[in-house]
């Protein structure tokens, strides 16, 4: 501030980076430290860097509207409140924004929701240039609470530090790694959790997961990265997350589809979404004739839990495609025949989308003498041009497995694209360098747009007896 100017005893207020555009604050000269309301305050983030989030009723008497909040701890110090009572509170630093004037203040967190005041602001924040009118009311521009009704506040609203999970076995894993810098580097805290050492506490008035002997606090969003092993057991850890609230990048029930090939099949026959002719039996009498509604050799037999190419055969003639359906038979294995796509020449487009939009394209070609073009199998990846067919294609794949975050790949054939697979847990190492994108970041872009400030859990009721 540049010129003195004169507040009274109570006066409108903001705290623009806490996204609190009109409080109303008592301006007390009898108290040292000031102090703003907060509720669920919950520190988080690394040692060196600490913050904490914590949430606010900004209109005194309303509990309906919640803004949640969250900024770097500068210290935490025991504070006497005018009634003798000590306690032990975290110091924040922020703008405040009265008139025309904007300052930096030092503010203390604690639960106000008694006080008719919302905020408390205390000489140290006043400074010397303020001059104070204690029998005066409002020497400032008065402001109103119904700017927290408008829809340009919530597009206004600061982008607030999150707390992310990643449900992951390998926290050296690329995709894993890069989630993790990039939502740190947005100022975000990602958390690594091993999805097999979770478990969980079921109950209808408090459910919630635990992870080496604690209860997991209260995450903002879940990006699950579940190893094809585990898909059980972490669809369920999933499942209890949703239980409680939690953005799911990807939802238990599309996971779940994606990974049993017969499934995802289904899904995408009930989307009349366009896909290799594919036929399924139990019986090894049915034999002959799956092969026959399928077509011609060559033939494509693959493991309903196949992953990276692995478990899928090409069989090169009819008699081939009897001994290795045989074969798995024999090993008791479940298991698809689908049409070869000859047209797709060993290759096939990963189509990347997250949300309802391909963000990055590869085409990824099979190495010599060999048909699929994985690249664990030893296939090479190039960025790719796709035709509006192929991009609406992959989109409505996505779509009818519910996933935020899926990788679709299909093929080129003579009738249109064809989708092959959905992978709701698409690695970004390959799709990142072909096409030089930073799919990370576009994730994160819209985890930040869908995840609101949420109403903190209440506790449950005691019954009456």
């Amino acid at each position: 501030m540049d010129d003195v100017f004169k507040v009274g005893w109570e006066e409108w207020v903001a705290l623009p980076d806490l996204g609190l555009p009109a409080l109303k604050a008592k301006v007390d000269t009898g108290a040292r430290t000031s102090a703003l309301h907060a509720f669920d305050i919950e520190p988080f983030g690394p040692a060196n860097r600490p913050k904490v989030r914590f949430a606010i009723h900004p209109i005194p008497g309303n509990d309906n509207i919640t803004i949640a909040c969250s900024a770097e701890i500068m210290d935490r110090r025991e504070v006497t409140s005018s009634n003798g009572e000590t306690e032990l509170r975290y110091v924040i630093s922020t703008p405040l924004k009265m008139g025309e004037a904007e300052w930096p203040i030092e503010v203390t967190l604690s639960d106000r929701g008694t006080m008719a005041y919302r905020m408390l602001l205390g000489r140290k924040a006043l400074g010397d240039e303020v001059l104070v009118a204690p029998s005066d009311s409002f020497c400032q521009p008065v402001l109103s609470y119904d700017v927290y009704k408008s829809a340009r506040m919530r597009a206004g609203a600061p982008t607030r530090a999150l707390r992310i999970a990643v449900l992951s076995r390998e926290p050296n894993n690329y995709s894993t790694a890069r989630l993790v810098v990039e939502g740190e580097r947005r100022g975000h805290v990602v958390e690594v959790i091993d999805t097999a050492r979770c478990y969980m506490a079921i109950n209808a008035t408090s459910p919630e997961v635990y992870y080496d002997g604690a209860r997991l606090p209260r995450f903002d969003a879940i990006i699950p990265r579940v190893g094809a092993s585990i898909t059980s057991y972490g669809t369920a850890i999933i499942r209890q997350f949703e239980t409680i609230g939690t953005h799911c990048v990807n939802g238990s029930e599309g996971i779940t589809a994606s990974r049993d090939k017969l499934h995802a099949h289904q899904v995408l026959a009930r989307h009349r979404i366009g896909m290799p002719t594919t036929a399924f039996a139990s019986s090894p009498k049915d034999t002959d004739n799956l092969i026959g509604l399928v077509g011609t050799a060559p033939l494509i037999v693959k493991l309903l839990e196949s992953t990276q190419g692995k478990g899928v055969v090409l069989a090169e003639t009819k008699k081939a495609a009897q001994s290795v359906i045989s074969a798995f038979r024999g090993l008791r294995a479940n298991f698809l025949v689908q049409d070869f796509v000859k047209e797709a020449a060993g290759e096939d487009i990963r189509c990347l989308v997250i949300g309802s939009k391909v963000v990055a394209a590869m085409r990824r070609t099979a190495a010599a003498g060999e048909f699929r073009s994985n690249l664990h199998q030893g296939g090479t990846a190039s960025v790719a041009r796709i035709t509006k067919d192929e991009r609406e294609a992959a989109v409505k794949a996505a779509k009818a497995f519910k996933l935020g975050l899926a990788g679709v790949d299909l093929l080129r054939s003579e009738t249109g694209p064809k989708v092959l697979e959905v992978n709701s847990s698409p690695g970004l190492e390959g799709i990142e360098k072909a096409t030089d994108k930073n799919i990370a970041g576009l994730l994160y872009d819209e985890i930040e747009k869908r995840v609101r400030p949420t109403t903190p859990r209440k506790p449950a009721a005691k019954a009456v007896t």
